[in-house]
């Protein structure tokens, strides 16, 4: 698993699961819109740990900056 994401993606990702968090803790949202939105924060949070996003590797896409090579 090649990871595809980059560093400012990652921390996108976290901080709207943050934020789904605290909207959901604050009573903002419930029922069933809460369910949704917690599942989508947890997907997030689990992607930004490992780096890899299924559906960037479906798409053939990444946010990763490439690497640069050395000139010798």
């Amino acid at each position: 698993m090649k990871k595809n994401m980059g560093t400012i993606d990652r921390v996108i990702r976290l901080v709207l699961a943050a934020v789904i968090a605290a909207l959901y803790l604050t009573g903002t949202i419930s029922g069933i819109v809460a369910i949704i939105l917690i599942i989508i924060g947890v997907i997030f949070v689990l992607t930004s740990l490992i780096g890899f996003c299924p559906l960037y590797a479906l798409f053939n896409m990444s946010t990763k900056p490439k690497a640069k090579k050395k000139k010798k």
